[in-house]
């Protein structure tokens, strides 16, 4: 097997043992356990506050041990955690346990973007990038169609079936070189200045609604057990519904991947920030099962287009860094911790109103204002850094 195939294998392998407990947990706790949805969303915010700290840390570790090192811990952190999960599937062993593999995830992710993307010029850099988001985005679905059975099936099934995947992985990353190799700064492919200050621009925009969607993401996902429930969907059906959204971001990624031409361009973020409050809306307030899957479509292209530009061109401007993967990873904890605190908020505000979704406009909606404001503005300020650039360096 080739590196590069290898290295796919991996991000397929634990993107899937991954989603069985990041996604797939939600469904468990209100199927065996009873939680409420604010105690999902509490469970989402302590996910995602480890998360951000394991994403902080990735790249300082990895300079100092080497990213092996850290994807090895990484991986054996969260089969321990996955292990405690499997022993102990109780509300205290279901906070704790969840709240190291964020952690572990935070940690793990940036590592091998960086492993996956080292060494790429700028064009070869966007398909290494979307070989690794179908990789993994390919898995989400499967994995959620899986999770339902397991939980079906016995109260442990859904995490030994991570812990077991997770023991194939650890075996996978001993091949791997102890560092990854980057492109040097003087290659001549590396973006000239020019270049360089547009896609900033483009990165910090796509970053701003990176940030918004993985809020709004994981408000859906701790919730939407309660909404296919509420519609007579029961558990085993409901979590591989759920999985449209992540089929229609691969479908996004599978686009974007084939074709260049979005590169350097404004309207794709721009219209994936006009079409994600719309099928936010459709998710949670969708009155009936296709309104609900609709709105699945519409969020998960528009999240789609988002990662792929955020992750393209941080690897671009940062040459491939486990810090470019940091620093992505690390908004994608954000959202993961800021979405359940507004879902928390909105619960908060719905009991006075009488109206969750007069609660979730009021905490939800200064998020998206002024997120896709500052994208707008960073956007701007990429069109104007690039303003300069001949007809060579636009492509």
């Amino acid at each position: 097997m080739t590196p590069r195939a290898l290295l796919l294998l991996i991000v397929f392998i634990e993107s899937f043992a991954t989603i069985q407990v990041e996604r797939g947990i939600y469904f468990f706790s209100s199927e065996r356990l009873g939680f409420s949805e604010p105690m999902n969303l509490a469970l989402a915010l302590a996910f995602g506050l480890l998360y951000v700290g394991g994403a902080l840390v990735s790249h300082r570790l990895s300079a100092r041990f080497g990213e092996k090192r850290v994807a090895l811990a990484a991986v054996g952190g969260q089969l321990l955690a996955h292990a405690l999960l499997a022993l102990a599937p109780v509300p205290w062993a279901v906070l704790v346990g969840n709240t190291l593999v964020g952690l572990f995830n935070g940690l793990k992710w940036p590592v091998l973007e960086s492993y996956v993307a080292a060494g790429h010029t700028p064009t070869t850099a966007a398909r290494a990038v979307g070989r690794f988001n179908l990789a993994w985005a390919s898995a989400v679905p499967l994995s959620l169609l899986a999770a339902g059975p397991a939980i079906d099936y016995a109260p442990s099934a859904l995490f030994v079936l991570a812990g077991s995947l997770n023991v194939l992985t650890l075996l996978l990353l001993l091949p791997l070189p102890a560092r990854c190799t980057h492109l040097p700064d003087e290659h001549p492919e590396r973006p000239r200045d020019a270049v360089l200050r547009l896609y900033r621009g483009l990165l910090a925009s796509s970053r701003w609604m990176l940030l918004c969607s993985y809020s709004m993401a994981f408000i859906v996902a701790p919730l939407v057990p309660a909404v296919f429930a509420s519609l007579g969907v029961d558990v085993e059906w409901a979590t591989g519904l759920s999985g449209l959204l992540d089929v229609m971001r691969v479908l996004a990624f599978a686009v974007l991947g084939a074709w260049a031409g979005w590169h350097r361009r404004r309207s794709p973020i721009v219209a994936a920030t006009l079409a994600l409050p719309l099928g936010f809306a459709l998710i949670l307030f969708g009155a009936s099962v296709p309104l609900v899957l609709l709105g699945e479509v519409l969020f998960g292209l528009s999240m789609g287009m988002i990662y792929y530009a955020a992750l393209y061109y941080a690897m671009v401007v940062k040459n491939a860094a486990v810090e470019a993967g940091g620093a992505h990873e690390g908004l994608i904890g954000g959202g993961f911790a800021l979405g359940p605190l507004l879902g928390l908020l909105a619960a908060a505000l719905a009991r006075p109103t009488g109206s969750i979704a007069l609660g979730l406009l009021v905490a939800v909606g200064p998020l998206y204002v002024l997120t896709a404001l500052a994208a707008v503005r960073a956007m701007g300020g990429g069109a104007r850094g690039g303003a300069g650039m001949n007809a060579d360096e636009r492509g």
